[in-house]
């Protein structure tokens, strides 16, 4: 367990390095809807607000926006419409030439009805930069058709910095009767040739209630973030360069110069002389010269007695490998650093759940940590040390596994290690399957070395998003993997009605 923790640290550093891209992926997150005040806005059918200013940059598909619209039929736009009408009728599933709606985030975009004084429509922002949100909350929304026999409630959620969208749904009642019942939760690009919808959400006549789905793309960041607690309040602290050294060149022994422009960077003059610099803006963008590349360095005080995700874990102890950088500590990989991320192992059980204290045989109150591997639950994607990542333990399929309790002992399947049902031998053979390369490049391989037939092999990113389902051959199964970014997978091979799962790497 110690050596995946690492792991995940390790490969936390990679995302930062990353650069922004326009190819978004889904994954569910626990249902934690925004609670609080919100302006209200006024509504009329089927029609887009007038813009709204957003209060903070956000980036949708490469394209940076200061403001948004709000269409009363479910979903934010971005951009002039050519009319104020809001398209309404639909049946295409995303991404389509034929949708009628692009450059949208699809909350739950269906014809939902507002004249009838029913429900609210708000929006508002919250929290402090540089990890803002904004909300747009559709309250007990009534379809066109069916009136208040079909209510939908659900948030969209716009993240500063790392251009994050949650969707929280809190719940969609289906229309059977009009447009085909038809919603859809996604996004749409600004020419409609790429679109993204959550698994099982995409256009269709369904109904769900208490789930909740981050789109997000590969390296939040597109510059580094150095993020420190103020010590005084007064908005300056002392940064150590080397810790950024480290994260960007992968040793803080690399000759790097750091520079307080752009310009001086590109020319090599006036070069910051210590390691311990002093921030003379919040935040500031200093840039960094290492083997033949400039980087640029963003830094960041804040006031670590604010909770900034509410998780009940202070914000300064967030900074788990001590290194004084929070935003370099991204437990789940996931691109938020564990300081804003309300569910810091990626397990689908919120930290403040999770981050619970026993009495140790000294008197003294310790984070709880069920499978005693030094790892406490909240920072654990796997509690009870069963093998099974917590994630998969939710076998009731609802997306909690915490009311998942099989044996009906009153003890949740994911802190019971005697419960492991994701990992069930099959009992064919001492060896069932080989999966090779392991790390992989390009091609992973599935070798089935039982006679049995394997009915499905699904691959799984540790934040628990199904990236890949593959129809499996009979006797070696060769995928593709070259898309995948670089990081820890899970396959999940299903033979006899029973599941093995398996653990890759991918360069």
């Amino acid at each position: 367990m110690k050596q995946k923790y690492i792991l995940f640290i390790v490969f936390a550093l990679s995302v930062f390095k990353g650069h922004a891209q326009s190819n978004y992926s889904v994954a569910p997150i626990p249902f934690q809807p925004f609670s609080g005040t919100l302006a209200s806005l006024a509504t009329q059918d089927d029609l887009y607000s007038d813009p709204i200013a957003l209060p903070f940059s956000f980036d949708f598909y490469g394209v940076t926006y200061s403001a948004m619209r709000i269409s009363t039929n479910g979903y934010i736009y971005f951009g002039n419409p050519a009319s104020s009408n809001s398209p309404w009728q639909f049946s295409q599933p995303i991404p389509s030439a034929n949708f009628p709606v692009e450059n949208s985030i699809l909350g739950c975009y269906e014809d939902l009805y507002n004249n009838t004084g029913t429900g609210t429509l708000t929006y508002g922002s919250y929290g402090t930069a540089p990890y803002r949100k904004f909300v747009v909350y559709f309250n007990n929304q009534p379809h066109f058709s069916c009136g208040t026999n079909a209510i939908s409630s659900f948030q969209m959620i716009l993240s500063e910095t790392t251009n994050v969208i949650d969707v929280q749904l809190i719940q969609r009642q289906s229309c059977n009767t009009w447009n085909s019942g038809n919603a859809v939760i996604g996004l749409v690009n600004l020419d409609g040739s790429q679109g993204l919808a959550a698994p099982g959400r995409n256009t269709g006549n369904w109904t769900a209630s208490q789930e909740a789905w981050r789109f997000y793309r590969p390296g939040y960041y597109p510059n580094y973030s150095f993020v420190r607690c103020d010590d005084d309040t007064d908005g300056f602290q002392t940064f150590n360069l080397s810790v950024a050294t480290t994260d960007l060149f992968g040793d803080a022994q690399v000759p790097v110069a750091y520079y307080n422009t752009l310009e001086d960077a590109q020319m090599g003059s006036n070069p910051i002389v210590s390691n311990a610099f002093v921030n003379t803006s919040n935040p500031q963008t200093i840039y960094a010269m290492g083997n033949g590349m400039i980087k640029a360095v963003n830094l960041s005080v804040i006031d670590c007695a604010v909770d900034a995700d509410n998780d009940g874990v202070s914000s300064d102890l967030e900074d788990v490998n001590t290194d004084t950088n929070l935003a370099n500590d991204d437990t789940d990989f996931d691109g938020l650093p564990n300081y804003v991320d309300n569910d810091d192992d990626g397990d689908l059980i919120l930290t403040n759940v999770e981050y619970v204290f026993n009495r140790n045989t000294s008197d003294v109150m310790t984070v709880l940590d069920s499978d005693s591997d030094g790892i406490p639950n909240y920072l654990d994607n796997d509690d009870d040390g069963d093998n099974v990542l917590t994630f998969l333990e939710d076998y009731n399929h609802d997306g909690n596994p915490a009311n998942d309790d099989t044996n009906t002992n009153g003890t949740p399947d994911y802190l019971e290690n005697a419960v492991a049902l994701g990992v069930q031998a099959i009992a064919v053979k001492n060896e069932t399957v080989k999966v090779f390369p392991n790390p992989a490049t390009s091609i992973l391989n599935i070798q089935n070395m039982t006679t049995n037939a394997l009915t499905s092999i699904e691959i799984y990113a540790v934040n628990g998003a199904k990236v890949k389902a593959i129809k499996p051959t009979e006797a070696l199964t060769t995928i593709s993997v070259a898309d995948l970014q670089s990081g820890v997978y899970f396959v999940k091979v299903q033979m006899n009605n029973q599941v093995e799962n398996y653990k890759f790497v991918k360069n």
